[in-house]
């Protein structure tokens, strides 16, 4: 009987992970400003994460579509701060030119938005005013992005726009430059959370990735965590085991012990690895018995992997 696979998307479940504003406040905390708490999370309000846009150049005009995963805002009195956080499953080799626009485009409706009340109020004091759509004291207000990758390969792709542009390096100055905050799951050690939910999630997929089980063994013996956390370990290192352990516990409304989730795991990967090396050596031309004798299996489980293969 063939086990029933639930589709879960990484990114989907990152997603809700992250719009908890403790986890949120956290992260942005932790990664750039070195522990000091900048962000509160009563403090963090929703914002829009469609920054979709119509792009309009003498008669041309062209709509560029984006939603952001989560978008968070800050504000001071009349000053505000714009949050946003990207998940990124896969490298990307063009990701700081899509953090550029992702930013440009909330400049630009924002440039819209105090356009379009200057016109309606007509606050403009002068012909350049009025050209720009903006008055002399009107400002912008700043936008702090993070990406975060959790991807179990390493990052080697560009985090700012110079290294993804073929220039000499006497013209590199002269290149207006635009920098990502990249955040690597797998090479996070570094980083110390407040937060236990990530400190967990960041810690346990670390140990996974590096197939470290003797310390995650030592470190999460005996400890249990909630079903989300489960699911959002399962989803970001792509074990469907742990994420089925995880929707069964959260059926019983229990919490699920991850050292037990984890040894399956690797009993999986084992039992993937010898089907593979079953196949390999069936595809040499080696017999069935011999086959058995090498994986150290029984004959019958040979014969039933290579009928599952060729009805594949």
């Amino acid at each position: 009987m063939t086990a029933i696979r639930n589709k879960v998307k990484p990114d989907t479940v990152l997603k809700n992970f992250w719009r908890d504003n403790q986890r949120f406040a956290d992260v942005f905390n932790t990664v750039l400003f070195n522990g000091k708490q900048v962000l509160k999370p009563e403090d963090l309000k929703e914002a829009d994460t469609d920054i979709s846009s119509v792009i309009k150049f003498n008669n041309h005009a062209e709509t560029v579509q984006r939603i952001l995963d989560v978008v968070r805002k800050t504000a001071d009195g009349t000053d505000f701060i714009i949050w946003s956080l990207e998940n990124q499953e896969k490298i990307h080799y063009a990701m700081p030119l899509r953090h550029m626009i992702a930013d440009a485009l909330i400049y630009l409706k924002e440039y819209n938005e105090l356009s379009a009340r200057n016109k309606k109020e007509k606050n403009y004091s002068s012909s350049g005013e009025f050209l720009s759509g903006l008055t002399k004291t009107d400002r912008l207000h700043p936008v702090i992005g993070l990406c975060i990758y959790y991807g179990e390969e390493k990052w080697d792709s560009p985090t700012n726009l110079v290294d993804m542009i073929q220039i000499t390096d006497d013209l590199k100055p002269m290149v207006s430059d635009y920098k990502m905050n990249l955040l690597q799951i797998r090479s996070s050690e570094h980083f110390h959370f407040q937060n236990n939910d990530v400190q967990t999630v960041f810690d346990m997929v670390r140990l996974i990735y590096e197939e470290d089980y003797t310390n995650f063994n030592k470190r999460y013996k005996d400890k249990s965590i909630s079903t989300e956390l489960g699911l959002t370990i399962g989803s970001i290192v792509n074990s469907q085991r742990i994420i089925n352990q995880s929707l069964i516990m959260e059926e019983k409304e229990r919490e699920i012990d991850m050292c037990k989730a984890l040894e399956n795991l690797v009993n999986n990967s084992k039992l993937e690895e010898k089907k593979e090396t079953v196949l390999r050596l069936s595809d040499m031309g080696m017999p069935i018995e011999q086959i058995a004798q090498a994986v150290k299996i029984a004959v019958e489980d040979v014969q039933n992997w290579l009928q599952e293969s060729s009805q594949q």
